[in-house]
């Protein structure tokens, strides 16, 4: 199977060495060790602020968007929400769940926001911000930078997801003043799906030592407070973490943050340069170095995920709901190479011959 979903993602062999082996018990002086170097090496990817922290959630990521829309925010706040697709809209519902006062910001499709978007909400009270960097579902890289301006010069709480986008596009939490940074295992860490990992700079910390949570798995209290021993409050995918641990360490040693970057642009930019001979649009105005979303013009999305699946085996990623028909993504994240590349447009080639598409 070659794989150009967005998660799980195609793994390299080190990794999937790991996940062969026996699991250990990891009440142990070893394993609090394998937690610090995650915990460094995550900070160090993120640039966060000294005296930051990360705790690292069992669960998905949507596990670690709801943990810290509980743990940041209270119904005394008022937050604003980049509603522009499928996982901006969690943060939206999460709210809604946990009577969080929002007022939702609605990109046109396949844009980012605009300065102009943002200033109406100038001086009107708002505490929060929640958005998903990189709008999966349709590709959307969000200028963070923008975002960061207007949340400095409005004193308000960032939180970022960035569970696609990270170590696939640059992020510096220290420059942005990001206090509040999620990512997963299974995107650009290229490991298992079952760790999510939440990074607090100092605010944010305070900010949950403040806040009474009404929940016994996602108090970020017990975690930042079983981490300084190398720990996690219940038991964790000991399997995942050691794989992470793996992962983080290969990373540095191959140049870090920005070399594993370059390489998911170089990636990205190949498969975009080659696919402008086919008869597929481009979904989004801005995109991430993660992925490329594409609507076919003379195809139906989904069909094209279905074939290519049960007769090339190759996967894309196809999307759900009203776009399921409409756009469809093909991921440059993971054990991938400009090689594979080729084999997808091979098979795009082919259904073209076809006349598939």
């Amino acid at each position: 199977m070659l794989n150009f979903t967005v998660g799980p993602v195609k793994q390299q062999d080190s990794i999937l060495a790991i996940g062969g082996e026996q699991i250990p018990y990891f009440r142990t002086p070893e394993f609090s060790q394998t937690m610090f170097e995650n915990e460094q090496l995550l900070l160090e990817f993120a640039n966060a602020e000294n005296n930051s922290r990360a705790v690292f959630i069992t669960g998905s990521g949507t596990a670690s968007m709801e943990a810290a829309v509980m743990n940041f925010f209270t119904e005394d706040d008022k937050v604003l929400i980049i509603d522009g697709g499928n996982f901006g809209h969690r943060f939206v519902e999460l709210c809604m769940i946990h009577r969080i006062p929002f007022t939702r910001i609605i990109p046109t499709f396949g844009y980012g926001i605009t300065k102009e978007q943002l200033s109406v909400f100038d001086g009107k009270g708002y505490t929060g911000f929640l958005v998903n960097i990189d709008e999966t579902s349709i590709g959307v890289l969000y200028d963070i930078d923008l975002i960061s301006e207007f949340c400095r010069k409005n004193k308000i709480f960032l939180i970022v997801d960035s569970i696609s986008s990270f170590l696939c596009d640059p992020f510096d939490m220290k420059k942005n003043k990001v206090q509040v940074m999620i990512t997963g295992s299974q995107k650009a860490l290229a490991c298992p799906p079952g760790i999510s990992m939440i990074i607090m700079n100092p605010e944010a910390i305070d900010r949950v030592k403040k806040n009474n949570v009404r929940s016994m798995y996602f108090d970020l209290k017990v975690a930042l407070k079983d981490g300084e021993r190398g720990q996690t409050p219940f038991t964790p995918a000991v399997g995942i973490l050691r794989q992470i641990n793996v992962r983080l360490k290969e990373i540095s040693a191959s140049g870090g943050v920005e070399s594993e970057i370059r390489r998911r642009k170089s990636i990205a930019l190949d498969f975009r340069s080659k696919i402008k001979k086919m008869p597929f649009e481009f979904v989004s105005h801005s995109m991430s170095n993660a992925v490329t979303p594409l609507h076919p013009k003379t195809a139906v999305a989904y069909d094209i995920f279905t074939i290519l699946k049960n007769e090339y085996n190759i996967w894309i990623c196809p999307n759900s709901g009203n776009l399921k028909d409409e756009i469809f993504r093909v991921g440059h994240i993971g054990a991938l190479s400009i090689s594979d590349n080729d084999k997808l447009i091979e098979a795009f080639e082919d259904l073209q011959r076809r006349k598939i598409i």
